[in-house]
Protein backbone atom coordinates (compact mmCIF):
# COMPACT_ATOMS: atom_id res chain seq x y z
CA UNK A 1 0.00 0.00 0.00
CA UNK A 2 1.60 3.18 -1.14
CA UNK A 3 1.09 6.14 1.12
CA UNK A 4 1.25 10.07 0.34
CA UNK A 5 2.31 11.74 3.79
CA UNK A 6 1.51 15.51 3.93
CA UNK A 7 4.08 17.19 6.10
CA UNK A 8 3.16 20.93 7.40
CA UNK A 9 5.90 23.18 7.86
CA UNK A 10 6.86 26.92 8.20
CA UNK A 11 10.65 28.28 9.39
CA UNK A 12 11.75 24.84 10.96
CA UNK A 13 14.26 23.49 8.90
CA UNK A 14 16.39 22.60 11.62
CA UNK A 15 13.17 20.12 13.40
CA UNK A 16 12.32 19.43 10.07
CA UNK A 17 15.84 17.91 8.94
CA UNK A 18 15.17 15.47 12.35
CA UNK A 19 11.72 14.65 10.74
CA UNK A 20 13.54 13.67 7.46
CA UNK A 21 15.31 11.21 8.95
CA UNK A 22 12.77 9.96 10.73
CA UNK A 23 11.07 9.17 7.45
CA UNK A 24 14.46 7.78 5.88
CA UNK A 25 14.22 4.61 8.82
CA UNK A 26 10.68 3.68 7.89
CA UNK A 27 10.05 0.18 7.58
CA UNK A 28 7.09 0.47 5.37
CA UNK A 29 9.13 1.86 2.43
CA UNK A 30 6.14 2.59 -0.44
CA UNK A 31 5.39 6.21 0.27
CA UNK A 32 6.28 9.62 -0.88
CA UNK A 33 6.83 12.75 1.22
CA UNK A 34 4.95 16.48 -0.04
CA UNK A 35 6.27 19.26 2.50
CA UNK A 36 3.43 21.63 2.56
CA UNK A 37 5.39 24.93 3.42
CA UNK A 38 3.10 27.60 4.56
CA UNK A 39 5.70 30.53 3.01
CA UNK A 40 9.26 29.45 4.34
CA UNK A 41 12.49 31.04 3.32
CA UNK A 42 14.68 29.92 1.15
CA UNK A 43 16.49 28.18 3.86
CA UNK A 44 13.66 25.36 3.98
CA UNK A 45 13.76 24.81 0.69
CA UNK A 46 17.47 24.21 0.95
CA UNK A 47 17.22 22.09 3.80
CA UNK A 48 14.41 20.07 1.97
CA UNK A 49 17.03 19.72 -1.33
CA UNK A 50 19.83 18.49 1.05
CA UNK A 51 18.16 15.70 2.57
CA UNK A 52 16.64 14.82 -0.80
CA UNK A 53 19.79 13.74 -2.06
CA UNK A 54 21.15 12.68 1.88
CA UNK A 55 18.24 10.21 1.85
CA UNK A 56 16.69 9.03 -1.36
CA UNK A 57 13.40 10.07 -0.43
CA UNK A 58 11.05 10.89 -2.55
CA UNK A 59 10.14 14.39 -1.70
CA UNK A 60 8.08 17.02 -3.12
CA UNK A 61 7.73 20.51 -2.21
CA UNK A 62 4.54 22.39 -2.38
CA UNK A 63 5.07 26.48 -1.29
CA UNK A 64 3.09 29.23 -0.79
CA UNK A 65 3.55 32.87 -0.16
CA UNK A 66 4.10 34.10 3.23
CA UNK A 67 0.77 35.83 3.72
CA UNK A 68 -0.22 34.82 7.28
CA UNK A 69 -1.25 31.66 8.78
CA UNK A 70 -2.93 29.92 5.95
CA UNK A 71 -1.92 26.02 6.49
CA UNK A 72 -5.35 24.80 5.64
CA UNK A 73 -4.61 26.02 2.41
CA UNK A 74 -0.70 25.01 1.90
CA UNK A 75 -2.47 21.20 2.86
CA UNK A 76 -5.31 21.56 0.04
CA UNK A 77 -2.44 22.27 -2.47
CA UNK A 78 -0.38 19.32 -0.69
CA UNK A 79 -3.31 16.74 -1.11
CA UNK A 80 -3.88 18.03 -5.01
CA UNK A 81 0.17 16.76 -5.19
CA UNK A 82 -0.50 13.30 -3.94
CA UNK A 83 -0.68 10.49 -5.83
CA UNK A 84 -1.58 7.62 -3.56
CA UNK A 85 -5.15 6.52 -2.61
CA UNK A 86 -4.32 6.87 0.98
CA UNK A 87 -2.81 10.24 2.94
CA UNK A 88 -0.96 10.49 6.12
CA UNK A 89 -1.35 14.37 7.70
CA UNK A 90 1.35 15.41 10.21
CA UNK A 91 3.62 18.35 10.84
CA UNK A 92 7.09 19.50 10.28
CA UNK A 93 7.94 19.02 14.02
CA UNK A 94 6.90 15.58 15.13
CA UNK A 95 9.68 12.91 14.12
CA UNK A 96 8.33 9.45 13.34
CA UNK A 97 9.32 6.45 15.38
CA UNK A 98 10.48 3.74 12.61
CA UNK A 99 7.17 1.77 12.49
CA UNK A 100 4.58 4.69 11.81
CA UNK A 101 3.65 4.32 8.53
CA UNK A 102 3.85 0.63 8.90
CA UNK A 103 1.25 1.17 11.63
CA UNK A 104 -1.06 3.98 9.51
CA UNK A 105 -0.47 1.28 6.51
CA UNK A 106 -1.90 -1.35 8.41
CA UNK A 107 -4.36 -0.07 10.37
CA UNK A 108 -6.65 1.94 7.49
CA UNK A 109 -9.41 0.34 6.74
CA UNK A 110 -12.85 1.35 4.53
CA UNK A 111 -15.26 4.54 6.07
CA UNK A 112 -12.35 5.00 8.92
CA UNK A 113 -9.91 7.67 9.65
CA UNK A 114 -6.77 7.27 12.09
CA UNK A 115 -6.38 9.01 14.91
CA UNK A 116 -3.17 8.94 16.80
CA UNK A 117 -0.90 11.52 19.11
CA UNK A 118 2.32 12.52 20.05
CA UNK A 119 4.79 12.46 22.91
CA UNK A 120 5.49 16.36 23.42
CA UNK A 121 9.27 16.93 24.26
CA UNK A 122 10.89 19.72 26.23
CA UNK A 123 13.05 22.12 24.03
CA UNK A 124 16.39 20.86 25.97
CA UNK A 125 15.65 17.11 24.51
CA UNK A 126 14.26 18.78 21.44
CA UNK A 127 17.88 20.53 21.04
CA UNK A 128 19.89 17.81 21.83
CA UNK A 129 18.29 14.87 19.80
CA UNK A 130 20.62 13.91 16.57
CA UNK A 131 21.17 11.90 13.36
CA UNK A 132 22.32 9.30 15.14
CA UNK A 133 19.79 9.53 17.80
CA UNK A 134 16.80 9.21 15.02
CA UNK A 135 18.80 7.01 12.74
CA UNK A 136 19.54 4.58 15.78
CA UNK A 137 16.28 4.75 17.57
CA UNK A 138 17.15 5.12 20.62
CA UNK A 139 15.53 9.00 20.63
CA UNK A 140 11.89 6.84 21.14
CA UNK A 141 13.49 4.70 24.20
CA UNK A 142 12.38 6.02 27.74
CA UNK A 143 15.52 5.56 29.09
CA UNK A 144 17.61 7.66 26.80
CA UNK A 145 14.79 10.47 27.38
CA UNK A 146 15.09 10.43 31.48
CA UNK A 147 18.86 10.53 30.82
CA UNK A 148 18.59 13.65 28.71
CA UNK A 149 15.43 15.32 31.66
CA UNK A 150 12.56 13.56 30.57
CA UNK A 151 10.42 13.50 33.69
CA UNK A 152 8.02 10.42 34.69
CA UNK A 153 4.70 10.59 33.73
CA UNK A 154 1.61 8.22 32.52
CA UNK A 155 2.03 9.80 29.27
CA UNK A 156 5.58 7.89 28.76
CA UNK A 157 3.22 4.37 27.64
CA UNK A 158 3.08 5.60 24.89
CA UNK A 159 6.88 5.46 24.43
CA UNK A 160 6.65 1.44 25.95
CA UNK A 161 3.79 -0.44 25.31
CA UNK A 162 3.80 -3.34 23.60
CA UNK A 163 1.59 -4.39 20.30
CA UNK A 164 -1.33 -5.99 22.68
CA UNK A 165 -0.84 -3.19 25.19
CA UNK A 166 -1.22 -0.33 22.50
CA UNK A 167 -4.77 -2.28 21.08
CA UNK A 168 -5.58 -2.31 24.41
CA UNK A 169 -4.86 0.83 25.50
CA UNK A 170 -6.17 2.36 21.78
CA UNK A 171 -9.66 0.46 22.78
CA UNK A 172 -9.50 1.46 26.54
CA UNK A 173 -8.06 5.60 26.45
CA UNK A 174 -10.75 8.01 27.45
CA UNK A 175 -9.46 10.52 25.09
CA UNK A 176 -11.97 11.06 22.46
CA UNK A 177 -11.08 10.16 18.84
CA UNK A 178 -10.43 13.26 16.97
CA UNK A 179 -8.61 14.02 13.90
CA UNK A 180 -5.32 15.38 14.60
CA UNK A 181 -3.57 17.37 11.85
CA UNK A 182 0.14 16.14 13.24
CA UNK A 183 -1.04 12.39 12.98
CA UNK A 184 -3.84 11.33 11.70
CA UNK A 185 -4.99 9.89 8.41
CA UNK A 186 -7.23 8.78 5.72
CA UNK A 187 -8.61 7.65 2.24
CA UNK A 188 -7.72 10.54 -0.28
CA UNK A 189 -11.43 10.02 -1.79
CA UNK A 190 -13.11 10.94 1.63
CA UNK A 191 -10.38 13.78 2.08
CA UNK A 192 -11.72 15.06 -1.43
CA UNK A 193 -15.62 14.43 -0.55
CA UNK A 194 -15.57 17.01 2.11
CA UNK A 195 -13.60 19.11 0.21
CA UNK A 196 -10.49 19.24 2.19
CA UNK A 197 -9.66 22.03 5.10
CA UNK A 198 -11.26 25.45 5.71
CA UNK A 199 -9.45 27.59 4.22
CA UNK A 200 -11.16 30.23 6.16
CA UNK A 201 -9.75 28.74 9.89
CA UNK A 202 -6.61 30.14 10.79
CA UNK A 203 -4.65 28.05 13.83
CA UNK A 204 -6.82 26.94 16.90
CA UNK A 205 -8.83 23.64 15.96
CA UNK A 206 -8.84 23.23 12.32
CA UNK A 207 -7.75 20.11 12.05
CA UNK A 208 -10.86 19.13 14.47
CA UNK A 209 -13.27 20.95 11.89
CA UNK A 210 -12.29 18.71 8.94
CA UNK A 211 -12.38 15.87 11.06
CA UNK A 212 -15.93 16.67 12.06
CA UNK A 213 -17.23 16.68 8.58
CA UNK A 214 -15.46 13.22 7.87
CA UNK A 215 -17.70 11.97 10.63
CA UNK A 216 -20.35 13.94 8.94
CA UNK A 217 -19.70 11.70 6.22
CA UNK A 218 -20.02 8.60 7.36
CA UNK A 219 -16.70 8.43 8.35
CA UNK A 220 -15.83 6.25 11.61
CA UNK A 221 -12.42 7.52 13.79
CA UNK A 222 -10.29 5.09 14.93
CA UNK A 223 -7.18 5.49 17.65
CA UNK A 224 -3.71 4.43 16.85
CA UNK A 225 -2.55 6.43 19.55
CA UNK A 226 -0.48 4.20 21.23
CA UNK A 227 0.75 2.26 18.10
CA UNK A 228 1.38 4.90 15.77
CA UNK A 229 3.96 7.16 17.44
CA UNK A 230 5.93 10.37 16.63
CA UNK A 231 7.75 12.32 19.42
CA UNK A 232 6.89 16.18 19.18
CA UNK A 233 9.65 18.86 18.89
CA UNK A 234 9.38 22.02 21.13
CA UNK A 235 8.71 25.48 19.51
CA UNK A 236 7.17 29.11 20.54
CA UNK A 237 3.88 29.52 19.14
CA UNK A 238 3.28 32.65 18.82
CA UNK A 239 0.32 32.67 16.20
CA UNK A 240 -1.99 31.26 19.04
CA UNK A 241 -4.98 33.90 18.96
CA UNK A 242 -7.55 32.91 22.09
CA UNK A 243 -9.92 34.96 19.75
CA UNK A 244 -9.65 32.91 16.69
CA UNK A 245 -9.71 29.68 18.59
CA UNK A 246 -12.68 30.49 20.57
CA UNK A 247 -14.52 31.45 16.85
CA UNK A 248 -13.08 28.57 15.03
CA UNK A 249 -14.71 26.37 18.29
CA UNK A 250 -18.00 27.95 17.70
CA UNK A 251 -17.63 27.29 13.76
CA UNK A 252 -16.74 23.82 14.39
CA UNK A 253 -19.74 22.98 16.81
CA UNK A 254 -22.13 24.69 14.09
CA UNK A 255 -20.26 22.26 11.61
CA UNK A 256 -21.16 19.25 13.63
CA UNK A 257 -24.86 20.26 15.03
CA UNK A 258 -26.08 20.89 10.94
CA UNK A 259 -24.36 17.91 9.75
CA UNK A 260 -21.85 19.87 7.45
CA UNK A 261 -20.06 17.54 5.05
CA UNK A 262 -18.61 19.84 2.79
CA UNK A 263 -16.88 23.38 3.07
CA UNK A 264 -17.00 25.36 0.53
CA UNK A 265 -13.84 26.83 1.25
CA UNK A 266 -11.47 24.28 0.29
CA UNK A 267 -9.73 22.20 -2.57
CA UNK A 268 -12.45 23.08 -5.25
CA UNK A 269 -11.75 26.37 -5.41
CA UNK A 270 -7.84 25.41 -6.64
CA UNK A 271 -9.36 22.92 -9.11
CA UNK A 272 -11.74 25.46 -10.65
CA UNK A 273 -8.34 28.04 -10.77
CA UNK A 274 -6.17 25.27 -12.73
CA UNK A 275 -9.59 24.96 -15.00
CA UNK A 276 -9.14 28.65 -16.04
CA UNK A 277 -5.79 29.44 -15.85
CA UNK A 278 -6.78 31.96 -13.15
CA UNK A 279 -3.93 32.86 -10.29
CA UNK A 280 -4.14 30.89 -7.20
Amino acid sequence: MKLSVIISTYNSPEWLEKVLWGYSMQTHRAFELIIADDGSTNETRQCIDRMRQATGLPIKHVWQEDDGFRKCRVLNMGVLESESDYLVFTDGDCIPRRDFLEVHASEAEPGRYLSGGYHKLPMEISQAITRDDIISGRCFELSWLKTHGLKSSYKNSKLTASHWQARLFNTLTPTRCRFKGSNGSAWKKDVLAVNGFDETMAYGGEDREFGVRLVNLGIKPKHVRYNAIVIHLDHARGYVDPGIVAANKQHRIKIDRERIIRTEHGIEQHLQHQATGAPN
